[in-house]
């Protein structure tokens, strides 16, 4: 391991030490170097990325008073992307790195025993028009929050919807088109196919495959600069924007509890196997300054309990259920963001033991250089059912390279 990270650190250091002599270097936040082949087949932008979070967390006493503070400092992210294009600008790729350990974690026997480190491994050709077919291992086309890089959140992570929903990174194909029905009128459609593991997993396809489609309306034209997939408005939008959207994912013989998510569903004969249904109902809002996100969630199953061959729970479920999401910011002139957030998790009591939660949160930020250099804080209070409550205070320092 100590090997390969010298390796790594070698290499880029030479891209440093031949590239440092260019006078063309590019703009901070804009990429480490932006290559292009004298004969213009080939370009490659590399760049870097850094996260560090802090967070206190207080639980509740019998008393009702929030003690016993609990304090955590980490490198919350850690990343290198390379993206541009080889033979043609309508066959591009991107690939993303993970380094930090929050970035690998989860190695085990499907993935080879092997630390995660790909994220992101698909080249994307514009065959045709408006077509483009994606082939690799990236985002599915799930909830927008998920969607949103981690780099461009509103506040300082995704919320628990997402963590719990979420449809994240599969190795499959993308098949996405878009149409102008008007000069204003935007509707994009993206179908996928996909192994439906989850990222990185090497032992090819246990249960069955996913497939999701995901149909976008824009009735008031594009975002600026793709700002429907990144938080606050930093563009100021002098016009209403809109994007409605929906997904609907079905997972065939699934062999996780939430999908291409979660743990899998170990019996003594294999796997338990079951067909799982999630759909995403969502929507972005930017005006002058304001932002506006909502999304609904909702997961079922056909048989949500694992069982051995002799009738016996193992005890993992399928976690089915449904959430909200509401989140909403304004961005001053100074480039300070207040912004807010509610979301509910649901899970079925009955099947998965889960009580409700619901969390508040308030947030701030300072955009120093946009998403690429900021400084996100929010506090959090989060009340599950009849259990204890939390409060949860973040810190975090994002650059970007």
């Amino acid at each position: 391991m100590k090997m390969k990270c010298l390796a790594l650190g070698l290499i880029i250091c030479s891209f440093f030490t031949s590239y440092s002599q260019e006078t063309n270097a590019p703009e901070f936040g804009k990429g480490l170097f932006n290559l292009v082949g004298k004969d213009s087949t080939w370009s490659a932008k590399i760049a870097a990325r850094m996260q560090f979070l802090s967070s206190t967390t207080w639980s509740e006493n019998s008393n009702g008073d929030f003690t016993d503070p609990h304090f955590n400092a980490l490198i919350r992210r850690a990343r290198l992307k390379f993206d541009g294009f080889v033979y043609s600008p309508k066959l591009s790729y991107k690939l993303e790195l993970g380094l930090s350990n929050r970035d690998i974690s989860g190695g085990s026997e499907y993935t080879s025993d092997a630390p995660r480190y790909i994220l992101d491994a698909v080249v994307m050709w514009n065959f045709y028009q408006n077509f483009e077919l994606w082939v690799g291992q990236t985002k599915l086309p799930g909830n927008m929050e998920r969607v949103i890089s981690s780099g461009n959140l509103q506040m300082v992570d995704r919320s628990l919807l997402n963590g719990q929903f979420t449809l994240d990174r599969d190795m499959g194909i993308q098949l996405r088109h878009f149409t102008n029905l008007t000069d204003t009128f935007l509707i994009r459609e993206i179908v996928a196919i996909s192994q439906g593991e989850g990222r990185n997993v090497t032992t090819g396809n246990l249960g069955g495959h996913q497939y999701s489609g995901r149909l976008e309306l824009l009735p008031f034209g594009e975002f600026k600069g793709g700002g429907e997939y990144s938080g606050a408005d930093l563009k100021r939008e002098q016009s209403p924007k809109l994007m409605l959207a929906a997904t609907y994912n079905l997972n065939l013989n699934a062999v996780k509890t939430r999908g291409s998510q979660g743990t899998y569903m170990v019996t003594d004969y294999g796997f338990h196997k079951t067909n799982i249904n999630t759909l995403f109902l969502d929507a972005m809002f930017k005006y002058n300054g304001f932002s506006f996100m909502a999304e609904y969630a909702h997961r079922d199953a056909d048989d949500p309990f694992a069982r051995n061959l002799d009738g016996s729970l193992t005890g993992d479920v399928v976690q089915v259920g449904h959430g909200l999401n509401l989140q909403t910011g304004y961005l001053f002139n100074n480039n300070l963001e207040i912004s807010g957030r509610y979301t509910n998790v649901e899970l079925n009591n009955n099947i998965t033991g889960a009580n409700p939660e619901n969390q508040y949160t308030l947030g701030l930020s300072k955009y120093i250089v946009g998403h690429k250099l900021k400084v996100q804080t929010d506090i959090s209070y989060l009340s599950v059912g009849n259990g204890p409550e939390e409060l949860m205070y973040r810190l975090q320092l994002d650059v970007h390279f």
